[in-house]
């Protein structure tokens, strides 16, 4: 008896090994990216207001996918407060609770992990920090004009007149309207049916007859040109093909801008965002030339804050690849503002993981359903280390992403 039950102590965890495998959890720590439905404002939410957003990219946990894209997370606002004049930051803490793929809704437990593009910081517990007016550009010009009244008053009388019909002064709110999007993490494991995850979210195909992609990825130049100085800088990441009408519907519908081009209104309106702290949704971005050409579209994401965007620009490459027009593109995502001495300008510093960039391209037009086919291409003549123009170190797989829109 001791033996048999010995040996079967020993089988068990062999017969159950396939169950085990069938079996899906996302673990505490999980990332869930999302995009919100509805708009939250510490000047006019309250506790229990609920919340609702989609996630946006395929939840991944051990290495796998275990949810699609488009499942519908819920929650409700757990605390709020708003800024005040005695120097008390808004504060807004976020409670999700459960998501809803196929039909079937599950318990979850999440808090905001980042919010993207925000001028807010979050913390460890998950609430969102409002910004104070004293550390806005705004707040530091008047705090300048203040210490010069103490020596000249009509003098400084006169640049704070000056300044207040330029400039508004700044929000010192949280307000996120639909569109906004997060990062949030798992406080409690979340179990999941056993098979395959749920394709609640259109998806692509890969490319039918890839051989032939390397070929089309071999002549195509993978370094941007800086315009002034002529200095190498960004590199490309994706080729999309497709007509102009087919990118342009797939960018609108995955919630990119068109940006502005530069000139003296849009570097107005630029300097605006930066006094008022908020966001420029179609600030314009330096000239990068691709084989000597500027760029023939620029899309950006931005959210509350010139300093932090999404951002890429798109050259129509000559030739067609199966009967389609073919559009290189490189994309950066802006994380901080600097003033560049040399040029007398402010200048954007980017992310240098630019992989991540490219990923998030390929989920936000994936998530549109405007995707036909996706694919990912070694280049091995693309350096995994190199810098771009301003001085920012790139760091990459070397692998470009190409998507057939339609």
């Amino acid at each position: 008896m001791v033996r048999i039950r010995g040996r079967a102590a020993l089988l068990l965890p062999i017969l159950l090994l396939p169950l085990l495998a069938m079996a899906q959890q996302a673990p505490i720590g999980t990332q869930i990216s999302i995009r919100l439905k509805s708009a939250v404002s510490t000047r006019s939410a309250k506790p229990a207001d609920p919340v609702e957003a989609v996630v946006i990219a395929p939840i991944e946990a051990n290495g796998r996918t275990v949810m699609a894209a488009g499942a519908v997370v819920r929650g409700s606002v757990e605390r709020v407060s708003q800024s005040s004049a005695g120097g008390e930051r808004a504060a807004l803490l976020l409670r999700f609770t459960d998501i809803e793929t196929g039909g079937a809704r599950r318990a979850i437990m999440a808090r905001v992990e980042s919010v993207d593009n925000a001028r807010e910081k979050v913390d460890d517990q998950g609430q969102i920090n409002g910004i104070l007016a004293t550390e806005t550009v705004g707040g530091r010009l008047d705090a300048g004009l203040s210490k010069l009244g103490e020596e000249y008053t009509g003098f400084a009388d006169i640049l704070s007149a000056a300044k207040n019909a330029v400039f508004q002064q700044a929000s010192t709110d949280i307000s996120y309207p639909p569109g906004v999007e997060m990062t949030l993490r798992l406080a409690e494991p979340l179990e999941l049916p056993p098979g395959k995850a749920a394709a609640s979210a259109p998806g692509a195909r890969p490319f039918a007859g890839r051989g032939a992609l390397p070929q089309l990825v071999e002549r195509e130049p993978y370094q941007t040109m800086a315009q002034r100085p002529p200095e190498p800088s960004d590199i490309t990441n994706l080729l999309l093909i497709g007509t102009e009408e087919a990118l342009r519907r797939a960018f609108t519908e995955a919630g990119w801008s068109v940006a502005a081009g530069l000139n003296p209104l849009s570097k107005f309106e630029t300097l605006r965002a930066l006094a008022e702290d908020r966001g420029y949704s179609e600030a314009p971005v330096s000239v990068l030339l691709l084989d000597g050409k500027p760029p023939d579209l620029v899309f950006e994401k931005a959210n509350n804050t010139f300093a932090r965007r999404h951002h890429l620009r798109i050259w129509r490459r000559p030739g067609k690849f199966r009967g389609k027009p073919v559009w290189a593109v490189a994309a950066t995502h802006d994380i901080g503002i600097d003033l560049s001495e040399a040029e007398r300008t402010f200048i954007h510093r980017i992310d240098s993981q630019i992989d991540r960039e490219r990923d998030k391209v390929v989920n936000d037009l994936l998530f549109t359903g405007r995707v036909e086919a996706f694919d990912l291409v070694e280049r091995p003549a693309v350096p995994r280390q190199s810098q771009n123009a301003t001085g920012d170190r790139l760091h990459t797989d070397g692998r470009i992403a190409i998507l057939f829109l339609h």
